[in-house]
Parts: C-alpha cells; structure tokens; sequence
C-alpha cells in the first residue's frame, strides 16, 4: 500500500506551482498599496528626500547668481534646466531606491506575494511621482516668482512639463535598475544613458546646427522634446502645436519606458 500511495504524494507537488506562476491582473489596490509602503520608507530616509526635492532648487540658485551680471542669460537656459535638474534626480534616486529592494530582498518577497510586476512598477512610479509633484512644484514656484525667470507662456505650462521631466526621470531609473547588480553600477549608468541626452538636447547649441548625424540621434531622445517644450513656453503666449507634440513625446517615452520596466523587473540581481 505504501507503494501505491508514493506516487499519489509525489505527483500532487507537482502541480502546485502552476497557480502561482499564473499572470496575475493589474489590480488598483495592490499598485496603491505598494505607493504607501515606498513612501513611508522615502519618509524615514531624508537624505533621499532631500535629494529630490532640494537639490534642483539649489541648482537654480546657484544658476542664477552664477549669471548675476546677465540676467538675460538665466532667461534663456533657466527653463531648460528647470526641466533637466528634475529629470537627473529622480533618474539617480529612483535607481538606486529600486535597486535597493531588489538587494536585499524585499523584491523577491514581494513578487512571492500575490502581487505583479506592472503593480510594482505602477506603485513605484506613483510614489515617486508624488515626490516629482512637490518637487516640480517648488522648482517651477523658485525659478518664476524666487528668481525672477522670464517666460512669455504661462508658468503652469512650465509646471507641466517640470513634471513629465521628473516622470520621465523616475521610468527611466526604474528601467535601468533591472541591468545593474550594485548601487555603484546603477550610479554608472547616469554617463550612459543620462549625459549623451544633456549633450545631444539642444541646451549648448541648436539641435540643427550639430552634425546630422547628431541631430537625428537627439531627434530621438526624450530630453531634447522636454528642452524643446521649455522654449516653447519662454517664446510664446500661446500653446503652439510644437509645445502639444513635445509634451506628448515626453508623456509617451515616460509610459513606454515604465512598461519596459515591468517586463524587464527581476526578483534579485544576476
């Protein structure tokens, strides 16, 4: 009798995993959830906090007095970095934050849980993306009303875009976290996918006037839409097509770029 039971208890098993390894839904709850817990962890973690939503408005600071003599001059590249300093921060954050997780183990309990990956990513782009809120915020508020920055466009444009920037930032450092296995090579990553963007986005020279070869790289990077969406606001009155496009170039490399990283996200580091 022992016998016949052996494979009666060896087969059951067996089948047991099959649920387990199912897709599971996109649920709401979860994806909040997962928001309250990253932002009561950001909240016992003040440095990251500070990092976030201080440093670009110390960047802006120094940026303005830095061209105290050439107000003009603030004028003219204030807008673009108001979109730049958030997009670099959040990237660098949001990085090693998921990176974190995974490290230590909090990644592979969590997808041990009935929980996904796209309500992982979408709960940590929503915490995230309300530190971005309040970042933007305050960055737009110091650069227009603090220091003086002269725009023709309404300020709330700016707002917007300040904030996509900082979305953009935390996707792609959700994204790239899935490639590094340390903290010191998800800092690495900032030269290769943050600074050839800086370079390429219109900020030092024209986009037209660089080599076409580098011109159409930049035609494709997200960074040179978010710059190209700041002038627009400090040029015109009005919201022009060229403003609608960039920021909807901006908004949709932010959400390709988030489910590249649900598909991309890993339990622990290679």
């Amino acid at each position: 009798m022992t016998t016949a039971e052996t494979p009666t208890s060896t087969s059951t098993p067996a089948v047991t995993p099959a649920p387990a390894s199912a897709p599971r839904a996109f649920s709401g709850a979860r994806t909040l959830a997962t928001a309250a817990r990253v932002l009561t962890q950001l909240r016992h973690d003040p440095r990251s906090i500070a990092l976030m939503i201080l440093v670009p408005c110390v960047m802006l600071f120094l940026l303005r007095y830095v061209f105290d003599a050439d107000a003009r001059t603030f004028d003219s590249i204030g807008a673009s970095l108001l979109g730049i300093f958030p997009l670099i921060t959040m990237f660098l954050v949001t990085s090693i934050a998921t990176l974190r997780e995974r490290t230590s183990g909090t990644l592979e309990r969590l997808l041990a849980l009935p929980i996904g990956k796209a309500d992982l990513i979408a709960g940590y782009a929503l915490a995230f993306g309300a530190i971005a809120v309040v970042q933007s915020l305050l960055a737009t508020g110091l650069a227009v009303w603090g220091l003086g920055l002269d725009v023709v466009g309404s300020p709330w444009l700016l707002l917007l875009v300040a904030l996509l920037d900082a979305l953009l930032g935390t996707a792609l450092g959700l994204f790239v976290s899935a490639f590094a296995s340390s903290e010191f090579q998800a800092v690495q990553f900032m030269p290769a996918v943050i600074f050839p963007q800086l370079l390429l986005c219109g900020l030092f020279t024209a986009r037209e006037n660089m080599h076409p070869v580098l011109e159409a790289v930049s035609n494709v990077l997200p960074m040179s839409y978010a710059v190209d969406g700041m002038n627009e606001v400090l040029r015109h009155s009005e919201v022009t097509g060229n403003f609608v496009r960039d920021v909807v170039i901006v908004a949709g490399c932010a959400v390709l770029v988030l489910a590249l990283g649900a598909a991309t996200l890993r339990r622990r580091t290679a």
